[in-house]
This record gives structure tokens, C-alpha cells and sequence, in this order.
């Protein structure tokens, strides 16, 4: 098996619903894969299965490598301290953490509090140095960056970008388009249980068409119109201001942005 992750016609059902609907894709080596969807499309459930935590009901799951797994939701013992949390996992996998990575995640700024007493972003940033113990080869990250300020974001996305560097193979769950973008080196969709997209940004883009949006304003106001033939459009709305006598202030076009793309197929609003 040449790729990092292979799955085929996975299924998941709770009673009489199901979940996921014959789910395929596939994860090459050393890229950053993201697994979108709106909110209950099946993104946690299909990771779960993946990761082994959730029992699958058919399919064939395929992971090839060392994993480590960042949950959307975690918890420690709450008197625990992160070194000793640290220690413990190193232990169980015979690996010291990586000193370098910790340090990145500024894990030793909060070293001696209690678990109890971590922000939401220290404790993201502690379960991914927990994810990270053991040197995975195929890191599953469920929401990485939830919680982090400004400043740790960025971080985390160098620490990110550092991984894939060193030829990790990345799958990550995240709403956050503009981390998405940043980050991935291809997305699948997730929409009632399905893959309903599965490629590159640039791909995307072109799967929901080329769609423009044109923003003229004017005395009167700011106009939007919204187009698949962005010349013929400002070409037609310049005459007809031309004809009226009404002067152009401003004008401004736009390609649309990843979120809107995501939302077209997502949530059906174009195919």
C-alpha cells in the first residue's frame, strides 16, 4: 500500500439513521487532507471509525503507519500536569516526547498547573503534544486550532507546515476556511453521510463554476451583482450607468471565497 490512509464504502449507522452512506477516500503520503462538512454531515463519526475508536458497520479501512489522534473533545484527570500527562503517554508508546515540538507548543510555559486549571488553548495545545508522542507518521486532528489566540495559531500552523515537512501525513476536521486554505494540500466534502467532492482547492473552484460577484457604487448607493461572465457583465452594467448619466464611484469584483465554494456543495446551494 503506497498511500497513508485508504477507505472504502464505510458505513455507520445508529438504529434505524444512518450516518455515513459508503464513505471512500484516500489520503496520500505526506499531504494535509481535510475532512469537511456542515454540522452533522458525519465528520467526527467517519474520524472515529477511522481512528479505531468507533465501531464501523461495513467497509474496509486501510491506515498504513505509526498514528497519533487529536480529539475534538478530551479530557485528563484534573490534578494531572501536563509533564506528568506527557510522561505517562511516553511510557505506554517507549518514546521520550520530542523536546522541540513541546517547547514549540509552549508547553512548558504551563508545566506545572493543574489540568483542571488550563485555558481551552493550553489544553488543545497539550492534547496535540500528546498526539505528537511516539513520532506518528498519520496525525489525525480534530479541530487543531479551536480555542488558540491570534499568536497561537500561527504557531501551530508553522508547527503544522514543519510536520508535513518531515513527511507526515496530516488528516484534519476544521470550520475554519481560511485554515483550510492555508494549510491543505486537498479537502473532501462531507454532505448526508457521502463524499460529495473530493480534490484540490483550485479543483473545487472549478467544480461550483467560475461565479463572480461585481460591487458598484454609486450616489444612490453600492450594487451587487452576482455573475458567470464577469466581462460581459461590467461591460453591460457600465453602459446602462452610462445611459442613466449616473456616475460610478467605485467598483470592486470578487471570485468568492473558499467558504462560499465549501457552502455551494455542502449545503446544496449549487451542484
Amino acid at each position: 500500500m503506497t498511500d497513508a490512509l485508504r477507505v472504502r464504502n464505510l458505513t455507520k449507522r445508529y438504529g434505524e439513521r444512518t450516518v455515513l452512506k459508503g464513505v471512500d477516500l484516500t489520503v496520500r503520503r505526506g499531504e494535509i487532507y481535510a475532512l469537511l462538512g456542515a454540522n452533522g454531515a458525519g465528520k467526527t463519526t467517519a474520524l472515529e471509525c477511522i481512528e479505531g475508536l468507533r465501531p464501523r458497520d461495513g467497509g474496509e479501512i486501510a491506515v498504513n503507519g505509526r498514528v497519533g489522534i487529536q480529539l475534538q473533545s478530551a479530557s485528563l484527570q484534573a490534578y494531572i500536569r501536563p509533564t506528568e500527562a506527557l510522561g505517562l503517554v511516553a511510557k505506554w508508546k517507549g518514546r521520550a516526547p520530542d523536546r522541540a515540538i513541546t517547547e514549540a507548543l509552549g508547553i512548558y510555559g504551563f508545566a506545572k498547573k493543574k489540568y483542571a486549571d488550563l485555558s481551552v488553548g493550553q489544553k488543545r495545545r497539550l492534547h496535540l503534544a500528546l498526539a505528537l508522542v511516539g513520532d506518528p507518521e498519520i496525525l489525525f486532528l480534530d479541530e487543531p486550532t479551536a480555542g488558540l489566540d491570534v499568536e497561537g495559531r500561527r504557531s501551530l500552523h508553522a508547527l503544522i507546515k514543519d510536520l508535513r515537512a518531515q513527511g507526515k501525513t496530516m488528516v484534519l476536521a476544521s470550520h475554519d476556511m481560511a485554515e483550510v486554505e492555508e494549510l491543505c494540500d486537498r479537502i473532501a466534502i462531507l454532505k448526508d453521510g457521502a463524499i460529495v467532492f473530493e480534490g484540490t482547492i483550485g479543483e473545487l473552484t472549478a467544480a461550483v463554476g467560475r461565479r463572480y460577484t461585481v460591487y458598484i457604487t454609486t450616489a444612490a448607493g453600492r450594487f451587487r451583482f452576482d455573475t458567470e461572465d464577469l466581462a460581459a457583465t461590467v461591460s453591460e452594467k457600465l453602459a446602462e450607468y452610462r445611459r442613466a448619466g449616473t456616475e460610478i464611484l467605485d467598483i470592486r469584483t470578487d471570485r468568492g471565497t473558499l467558504e462560499e465554494h465549501f457552502m455551494s456543495i455542502a449545503k446544496g446551494a449549487a451542484q
